[in-house]
C-alpha cells in the first residue's frame, strides 16, 4: 500500500481521475501520468514569458514565481514517488 498524500498531491490526482482515470482507482500509471502532466505546466509556466512589455519587475514577483513552480514540481515528485 502506498502511502498517504498531501492535500495538495491529492487534490491533483483526484483531478486527473474524475476527469481521465479508471473507475476502480488510481493506478501506477495514473500517478505517473498525473506528475507528467505537472511538470509540463510547470515547463510551460515561465514566469518571463508574462513581463516582457515590463520595464521593471520587482524581485518578489519572480521569486513568488519560482515558488509557485517548486511546489508543482515537489507535487509532481511525491506522485512520481508511488
Amino acid at each position: 500500500m502506498t502511502k498517504q498524500l498531501s492535500s495538495a498531491a491529492d487534490a491533483v490526482l483526484d483531478a486527473y481521475m474524475n476527469n481521465c482515470g479508471w473507475l476502480d482507482g488510481p493506478l501506477e500509471k495514473d500517478y505517473r501520468c498525473a506528475a507528467a502532466v505537472l511538470r509540463a505546466a510547470a515547463d510551460q509556466a515561465n514566469p518571463k514569458a508574462h513581463i516582457e512589455d515590463i520595464d521593471y519587475v520587482h524581485q518578489s514577483y519572480v521569486d513568488g514565481w519560482k515558488d509557485a513552480l517548486d511546489l508543482i514540481l515537489a507535487i509532481a515528485d511525491e506522485l512520481e514517488a508511488q
